[in-house]
């Protein structure tokens, strides 16, 4: 199955009065990127979405709290305040830090939230106060959520052909052999495709999204699904994605509970996870 892009925003999203279609997920949001107007403990923030299923706010009786995923796929890592695509459509965007519905798995007493600032996913105590943004999902609405089962992952002899994104990962996790910098990682690449590493010169650094979307949810250290086929798994990896607030910083992936973060460039604590695709 072919990897499915991002659109621009001013073809991504189509406006409906007080809502907006995201047509790449099939999700709708409340244009208005704040309606609680007040952060929220997660608890809280449930209720809130309650209240407007209950009151069918804007016609709808299906609101909830998003998915990491589904609040993930508005992020523009190119963008910051808001780390939102340009031209997006929506209003009272605040730059920091939004609940997601989901707990975190190993840490049932925190939930998941993104930044909206920068686009930082982090979890947090449920008791904390962060901000809602509501979204509705018709029963077509097609996010692409990690999947688990044998049916995700190929094994084929150049690699892990996952069928949700059309990538092929490397499926020795670190076949550098170790943490390196950020510059070291891309020119272990750049040997490994001089070499015809398992068959391919087309090998490269994941960027952030391609990385975040091996994460599961359902499964902690690591947070992959539960039956992947990949070994030597490490920690944390870098991705190709440089931080748009300081360019000595690039995103990062730690690989326990499925975070995204920045790195310094320089710091020996990452590995490279190679991919092709």
């Amino acid at each position: 199955m072919p990897k499915k892009r991002l659109p621009p925003s001013r073809q991504r999203f189509q406006i409906f009065g007080q809502v907006v279609e995201d047509t790449f997920t099939g999700a709708i949001w409340t244009k208005n990127a704040n309606p609680a107007e007040f952060p929220l403990s997660w608890h809280e923030a449930r209720r809130f979405a309650a209240d407007l299923r209950s009151s069918r706010a804007f016609g709808r009786s299906d609101w909830q709290l998003p998915s990491r995923r589904l609040l993930f796929a508005l992020i523009s890592h190119q963008q910051v305040n808001p780390a939102l695509g340009e031209g997006h459509p929506f209003e009272a965007v605040f730059p920091g830090y939004y609940w997601t519905g989901e707990s975190c798995h190993r840490l049932a007493n925190q939930a998941w939230y993104i930044h909206l600032g920068g686009g930082r996913v982090h979890r947090g105590m449920k008791q904390g106060a962060y901000l809602v943004w509501p979204v509705a999902m018709p029963e077509a609405a097609g996010i692409m959520e990690t999947g688990e089962g044998p049916a995700r992952f190929a094994v084929q002899k150049a690699g892990i052909f996952d069928s949700h994104t059309g990538l092929t990962w490397s499926r020795d996790a670190d076949p550098a052999g170790g943490p390196s910098t950020w510059q070291q990682a891309l020119s272990a690449v750049q040997a490994l495709n001089q070499a015809g590493w398992q068959g391919h010169t087309d090998w490269r650094m994941p960027n952030i999204r391609e990385l975040e979307s091996l994460v599961c949810l359902r499964s902690h250290s690591p947070a992959l699904p539960a039956d992947h086929p990949f070994v030597r798994v490490r920690d944390a990896y870098w991705s190709s994605t440089t931080s748009v607030y300081e360019p000595r910083y690039a995103w990062a992936l730690y690989i326990q509970d499925g975070i995204v973060g920045v790195a310094f460039k320089p710091s020996v604590e990452f590995h490279l996870w190679p991919v092709y695709g």
